[in-house]
C-alpha cells in the first residue's frame, strides 16, 4: 500500500544488539532477565508481520563468551527467524569469544587455534543489498580496532558495487559518545576506516556497544546505533558516572528504500495501548484515493 510519495521499502532489516547472555540463564547483574528481553524482541517482530530480510545482531551476544549463552540465544532466535523467513547475521563484540562464537553461532568446528583467533568478517547478499559484517573486537580488551588486513579486505569488497548498495555492520560505532567513560572504549584509528569507505556504496553503518540508541555521520555515511536488549545506558547521568538502567530496551527496524535508509526504534515492553485504529478503518483507508486523502488532511490542518 502506497498512500504517500514513497513506495514500500526494498529491504527491511531488524537491528538488534548487546543481548549479553550469561551461561546457565544467570541474570545479568543479578537482576536482568536477558532471555525474556530477547524473547520479547522476537515476539514483537513476529507479531508485526513485517517482511524482514535479516536479523542483524551487532555484537556482545554473550557477556562472558560462554558456550551455553550462545546456545540459548540460538534457541530463541533461530525458530523465530525461520518462521519470519529472515536470515541471521551475527557480529562479534568485545564481550564475545571468537572460538565460542564460531562454534556456538556459526556452527564452525574443527578450526585450528590460528583460524579460531582470526577476525570474523563476512559478506552476505540479500537480493541485491550487500551486508558486510566487520569484527572490531580486540581479544582481552574492550575498545575496538581494525587490522590493516581487515581494511584491505574491506577495500577489496567495496571495489565492486552492489546493485542495491551496501550496509556495514560492526560493534564499535565510529561516532563520538557524550558519555565520557565510553570514549575510552571506542573504535581506534577511525580515520583509517574512513579512508576506505568514503565514496563507496555503503549507505548506512549499523553499530552497537553503547547500550543506547543514537545516530551520527561518519565519512559522509549515516550511522545508527541500536540500544541493548539487556539494559540501557543513561546518557543524562552525571558526567563522572556510568549508569545502566533496566528499562528503555529497544531494537531498530531498518527500512532500505531506493534513495534513502530509515531507522525506526521499536521499544520492548508490555506497555498499555492508548490508541488503535481498527481493521475496518484501515480497510477503508486502503480503498481510498490517495489524492482525496491528501485533500482531506490538508483541510483538517488548514
Amino acid at each position: 500500500m502506497q498512500l504517500g510519495q514513497y513506495p514500500p521499502a526494498d529491504h527491511v532489516l531488524a537491528h538488534i544488539s548487546d543481548t549479553h547472555f550469561l551461561g546457565g540463564r544467570r541474570p545479568l547483574y543479578g537482576s536482568i532477565d536477558t532471555d525474556s528481553n530477547l524473547e520479547a524482541a522476537m515476539s514483537a517482530l513476529e507479531a508485526s508481520r513485517i517482511d524482514i530480510d535479516a536479523l542483524v545482531f551487532t555484537g556482545d551476544i554473550a557477556d562472558l563468551g560462554e558456550p551455553d549463552a550462545y546456545g540459548r540465544v540460538r534457541d530463541i532466535v533461530e525458530p523465530a527467524a525461520a518462521r519470519m523467513g529472515a536470515e541471521i547475521l551475527w557480529v562479534m563484540g568485545n564481550h564475545d569469544d571468537r572460538s565460542a562464537f564460531r562454534a556456538g553461532l556459526l556452527g564452525e568446528v574443527g578450526h585450528d587455534s590460528d583460524s579460531d583467533a582470526a577476525p570474523i568478517d563476512r559478506v552476505v547478499s540479500l537480493d541485491g543489498l550487500r551486508v558486510i559484517t566487520l569484527d572490531t573486537s580486540v581479544p582481552g580488551y574492550h575498545h575496538g580496532e581494525l587490522t590493516a588486513e581487515q581494511l584491505e579486505w574491506l577495500r577489496e569488497q567495496l571495489a565492486t558495487s552492489a546493485s542495491h548498495g551496501s550496509i556495514l555492520a560492526l560493534h564499535h560505532p565510529p561516532i563520538p559518545s557524550p558519555v565520557a567513560y565510553m570514549q575510552v572504549l571506542e573504535l581506534q584509528r577511525q580515520n583509517e576506516l574512513a579512508d576506505v569507505i568514503r565514496g563507496s556504496d555503503i549507505r548506512a553503518i549499523l553499530g552497537g556497544h553503547l547500550h543506547y540508541s543514537t545516530h551520527g555521520l561518519f565519512a559522509g555515511i549515516p550511522v545508527s546505533v541500536a540500544a541493548a536488549t539487556c539494559y540501557t545506558m543513561d546518557v543524562s547521568a552525571p558526567e563522572s558516572t556510568l549508569v545502566g538502567r533496566n528499562g528503555g530496551q529497544s531494537i531498530t527496524l531498518v527500512h532500505v528504500y531506493d534513495d534513502q535508509v530509515v531507522h525506526s526504534i521499536v521499544p520492548l515492553g508490555d506497555f498499555p495501548i492508548v490508541a488503535r485504529f481498527d481493521s475496518d478503518f484501515t480497510r477503508r483507508l486502503e480503498a481510498a484515493d490517495p489524492a482525496e486523502l491528501r485533500e482531506y488532511y490538508a483541510k483538517q490542518q488548514g
